[in-house]
């Protein structure tokens, strides 16, 4: 199934853009003098480096337009900026005049997309979304120059600017597509066009906006939309959705479609999994290939995710055996899986630091990570879990289901904040009750009087739950010995 390609020349001397190229992509109109050609694209005046092209965009909190001079003035070759702006600015800048900085920043991702060559996969699912695009930059980089979003830039700014920065040379390229409402994901994967469409898994995010965990499945499947003709969907045969997601991708004109799983029958397959210290060994095949390779952070669902990842490789062209070397390196981003090992007076603890974000199937994997995370002598498995947001009308039966994943965990001990995860304790056994707080700081003097050396903490709750001072505020109490990923 896996498709050859050619080799892209490397312009090493080539700017990202030509000042000609980015005036002819835009439409704009330049004002100013001695305007250089653009060596990146930013959106933050904080972090403009010289060279850059600033783009005014106008948010919800912010408008650009008021950070244009002191983007001037930091070195930023020039500055995007609205017709209707331009007056109220210094006359002595360098400016690309244009009707809207945003609808031009999309215009200059579509020319990027159009003079690449490169070999592209968008990725996006409820679930895995970030550490999948991780484990690809690092899987491809292995085979090639390879862009992708520095962050989880997958809205509707973050995909054009993560495709206006990528290099007119670059040979393989990354996109994480993300997604709060119906027709979000069409107008991004239409702008990316990639070759290979993965789609992590589908489950109950976002509820308060779709209603059912089918409708969140179409939206996913908004991805086929986009997909360069001849080119694969990569879906997940293990996750409930995936026939609505075949049906979808064949709806789309979708004709190849290729699977991924650790249970049943896939195009790429886990057949043997051990979980050790830190990282997981695996070995399995993709498509006809039979590999033996490591991921550098532990848990299942990272095992799922780097299945997709492989898959996607051996799609593109890439050299496959390199890139399961790779994935050794890889680590879990911090909020999303990353461990540490506090020093505590007589010994040390190990905390999983899962706070970046929260629904049900995250939620399950973060436990079920605790489970896979050893224990020293007399530890204690410890779960500090808060209320995991946007789930409307079942958001207490759902919090209150939570028992089961908590049961299976073998958690020792269950911390809960917020009114929602009090759902949750109210079924708890007693034994298993830590405490609970409305709000997550005020578990943070209960936590640091309890925690013992040996103990694992997992932390995890929805970004409103506050979730991630806590994991900072045990950092500051426990001074971090060591990555307890190495």
């Amino acid at each position: 199934m896996p498709v050859d390609r050619e080799p892209v020349e490397a312009e090493p001397d080539r700017p990202l853009w030509y000042l000609e190229e980015m005036v002819a992509a835009t439409g704009g109109e330049l004002r100013g003098t001695g305007i250089p050609h653009i060596t990146g694209v930013s959106i933050d005046s904080r972090s403009i480096a010289p060279g850059e092209a600033f783009v005014a965009i106008a948010g919800e909190r912010f408008d650009g337009h008021d950070f244009a001079a002191k983007a001037c003035e930091a070195g930023a070759a020039l500055a995007i900026v609205a017709r209707e702006r331009v007056g109220s600015l210094p006359p002595q800048g360098r400016y690309l005049v244009v009707e809207d900085p945003l609808e031009a920043l999309r215009d200059l991702g579509r020319a990027a997309r159009a003079r690449s060559r490169a070999r592209i996969v968008a990725v996006t699912g409820s679930v895995g979304k970030t550490s999948t695009k991780d484990m690809l930059k690092l899987a491809l980089d292995a085979s090639g120059r390879t862009h992708a979003p520095v962050a989880s830039f997958n809205n509707h700014w973050g995909v054009p600017l993560t495709l206006a920065r990528m290099p007119a040379d670059t040979e393989f390229g990354v996109f994480e597509i993300g997604m709060n409402h119906p027709g979000e994901i069409t107008p991004l994967v239409q702008m990316v066009r990639p070759h290979v469409a993965v789609i992590t898994t589908v489950e109950k995010v976002h509820l308060e906006f779709f209603g059912s965990v089918e409708r969140i499945a179409q939206a996913k499947g908004e991805i086929f939309l986009g997909l360069e003709p001849g080119g694969l969907a990569l879906l997940n045969r293990d996750n409930d959705q995936f026939d609505l997601l075949t049906y979808l991708a064949k709806a789309a004109g979708v004709r190849r479609i290729a699977t991924f799983g650790r249970l049943g029958p896939a195009h790429v397959q886990a057949e043997r999994i051990s979980a050790q210290t830190g990282c997981t060994s695996i070995s399995g095949h993709v498509f006809d290939q039979q590999i033996t390779y490591k991921v550098g952070a532990p848990g299942t669902h990272l095992v799922t995710n780097s299945l997709a990842v492989l898959g996607a490789v051996a799609e593109l062209g890439g050299d496959l055996a390199r890139a399961g070397m790779a994935l050794a390196a890889f680590r879990a981003p911090k909020g999303r899986g990353q461990q540490a090992l506090l020093r505590l007076p007589s010994g040390r603890a190990t905390l999983i630091d899962e706070s970046y974000n929260a629904n049900p199937a995250s939620m399950r994997a973060a436990l079920h990570l605790l489970k896979e995370t050893p224990i020293e002598r007399n530890g204690r498995r410890i779960a500090v879990i808060g209320d995991m947001l946007e789930l409307g009308e079942a958001e207490l039966r759902l919090h209150a289901a939570l028992s089961a994943a908590v049961a299976e965990s073998g958690a020792d001990l269950v911390y809960c904040a917020g009114p929602r995860m009090h759902a949750l304790w109210d079924v708890l056994p007693k034994h298993q009750r830590g405490a609970y707080s409305e709000e997550a700081a005020g578990l943070k003097p209960l936590i640091v009087e309890d925690i013992r050396p040996g103990d694992v903490i997992m932390i995890k709750g929805s970004l409103g739950t506050r979730m991630g001072p806590l994991v900072e505020a045990l950092k500051r109490e426990f001074p971090v010995e060591d990555d307890g990923a190495e």
